[in-house]
């Protein structure tokens, strides 16, 4: 017997209640079809950074239920170099048409244009599409240092002053030396011995090796670590703790009040998109985020996937543009 419903009803049903992905196939071609006809050709990713870090893990975990969802494949190109700033530079290239986007983070498209010289453009020409996931920060110690908890660790950085203590960050100008500055304000300025390198691949093994004592890093790339007792978290910059990390209190209940930030990666567009377009491609990233596989993955992690619409990524994008900006000046942060 045919259903009472019509087509049309029954395919906003199955939208609302999240199961695009388990629609019959002409319902997902229809939902995928957006202004233009797009898509009717590949729809390609460029990736600002090389494989096996936090911006193409993004990528990664969501090309293939955004291919599901579009019904074309989603190549990634990795193009790494300049902090991101290479693949922003060659998207801004592209035609406005919605087939080459960028997936970008907080470095490229918040820090880079106030720390980095020659930065010739501004990430607020390009088109902020969506959320692709958030992490929050975890506080590290080595195991040598006496802290099992914030409280203690700042005691233990006290009694380092006035040499100070040794502080690690994947970048010079990256998000977790301008986290760790932030800290560094919240506590008086005092001494932190920065040692940068390029990328959390480098850093890792000498912070395990115990050539530095501290670190901000992104749950996801440290988990195994901690769980083999090699490196020791103390404090997340959640609003809540995570289901990865359970006995890592916040910064809130560190004592620590309005401490929440951490990292986050979108997907982008060059200036000129459609605005209709990029409405459409925004939902259909919403139904990419919607993948259970994906979501759990992710959340395996310490991280949080993404979602929501274009306006509130795009004020979040702008209003942490100018925050860190104050942050950059206020602590003479500069990129390498």
């Amino acid at each position: 017997m045919s259903s009472s419903i019509p087509l049309h009803r029954r395919t906003a049903l199955g939208l609302a209640a999240g199961g695009v992905l388990a629609l019959p196939s002409l319902v997902r071609a229809q939902a995928a079809r957006g202004p233009g006809n797009w898509p009717d050709r590949p729809v390609s990713w460029i990736v600002g950074f090389p494989p096996g870090g936090q911006t193409d893990f993004a990528a990664r975990m969501l090309q293939a239920p955004f291919s599901r969802t579009i019904g074309q494949p989603v190549p990634i190109e990795n193009r790494g170099g300049a902090g991101g700033n290479i693949a922003v530079e060659q998207v801004l290239r592209a035609r406005p048409d919605g087939y080459t986007l960028t997936v970008g983070n907080i470095g490229t498209f918040v820090l880079n244009p106030h720390t980095m010289q020659g930065v010739n453009f501004d990430p607020l020409d390009l088109v902020p599409i969506g959320l692709m996931l958030q992490s929050p920060v975890l506080l590290l110690v080595h195991p040598d240092v006496p802290a099992r908890n914030f409280q203690e660790w700042v005691t233990w950085m006290r009694s380092q002053q006035p040499r100070g203590i040794d502080m690690g960050t994947t970048s010079a100008g990256g998000i977790a030396h301008a986290i760790s500055e932030k800290l560094r304000g919240r506590l008086g300025n005092p001494v932190f011995n920065f040692i940068h390198y390029r990328g959390s691949g480098p850093a890792l093994p000498d912070f395990i090796a115990g050539r530095y004592q501290t670190q901000f890093e992104a749950p996801s790339l440290v988990h195994g670590f901690v769980q083999e007792g090699r490196l020791r978290p103390i404090m997340v910059t959640s609003r809540t703790r995570l289901s990865a990390f359970p006995n890592v209190p916040t910064a809130e209940e560190s004592g620590l009040p309005n401490f929440e930030t951490g990292a986050w990666v979108g997907l982008f567009g060059p200036r000129g998109l459609p605005t209709d377009l990029a409405q459409h491609i925004n939902a259909m990233l919403n139904i990419a985020c919607r993948d259970e596989d994906a979501r759990n993955r992710i959340a395996e992690r310490g991280e949080q996937i993404g979602g929501g619409t274009m306006e509130d990524f795009a004020r979040r994008v702008r209003a942490e543009h100018a925050e860190w900006g104050r942050i950059v000046r206020e602590a003479g942060i500069r990129a390498e």
